[in-house]
């Protein structure tokens, strides 16, 4: 029993990442926008999360400058993709390329550092829980934040006025303008939030997942996202669901 418990919280580590970058992808394709730059947006968050908590001695800085790196660089391909209409695919490709190797650059002087990253934080009688407890309730603060998100953007979707315009948008994004709706704004915050949790994806890497800084540490997590957002038909749910079992696979291969 410990060492499956060990094996489910360390599966739950291990896709956390993966349903970061997976929730804020899918909330840009249901905007009608398909970003491939996820793994450039990733890297971009992991060094300047990285860079900025070390230079701060605050990992709260170091999360703040992660999304705004993502969403940065989400900004630039909502430019290039939504305003001038330029091919999604070929820039996202360009984004990925852009992001590795301005990643790279920043963090050159910062390889092989470390510092003190995040902690599992146990949630008082909650983590009492038998198995269920250790896996979900004792966590770093970060793997609470992926679960907080997950359930805003369920709810958002089902239950509010604005997840029924970002599908609106999604789906017909002509029938939408011609009711008023602003298409490139919904768009252009859909995007924005993508880049922001793609963002905190890399963060989680560099302060809490093995909190230093390597070049191309998502290791592809920004390509297995785009998979397992297509895997889960756009359904939140199935995004967890994909995102632990992915987790699932990488823990069991080491252990195995």
């Amino acid at each position: 029993m410990e060492l499956l418990t060990n094996v489910l919280a360390a599966t739950v580590v291990a896709g956390t990442p993966l349903l970061m970058v997976a929730l804020g992808e899918l909330i840009c394709e249901r905007s009608g926008v398909l970003n491939l730059g996820q793994e450039g947006m990733m890297l971009m968050g992991a060094v300047a999360g990285f860079v900025a908590a070390l230079t701060s001695g605050s990992l709260v800085v170091g999360v703040a400058a992660a999304i705004l790196a993502g969403v940065g660089m989400s900004l630039l391909f909502a430019f290039m993709a939504v305003s001038l209409a330029a091919n999604q695919y070929a820039a996202g490709l360009a984004l990925t390329i852009f992001g590795a190797g301005l990643s790279a650059f920043l963090g050159a002087g910062f390889v092989g550092q470390s510092i003190d990253g995040f902690t599992r934080v146990a949630i008082p009688f909650l983590s009492d829980i038998p198995i269920v407890g250790r896996v979900l309730f004792d966590q770093d603060p970060l793997v609470y934040l992926s679960l907080v998100a997950f359930a805003g953007v369920a709810i958002f979707l089902r239950h509010t006025r604005g997840g029924l315009l970002l599908r609106a948008v999604g789906e017909d994004p002509d029938a939408a303008n011609t009711n008023g709706l602003k298409v490139l704004v919904v768009r252009y915050l859909a995007v924005g939030f993508g880049g922001g949790m793609a963002g905190l994806a890399g963060a989680y890497l560099s302060l809490a997942y093995t909190p230093l800084w390597t070049e191309n540490m998502t290791a592809g997590r920004g390509w297995i996202a785009l998979a397992l957002v297509v895997f889960a038909t756009w359904r939140p749910e199935r995004v967890v669901l994909g995102a632990y079992l992915f987790g699932a696979a990488s823990i069991l291969h080491l252990v195995l």
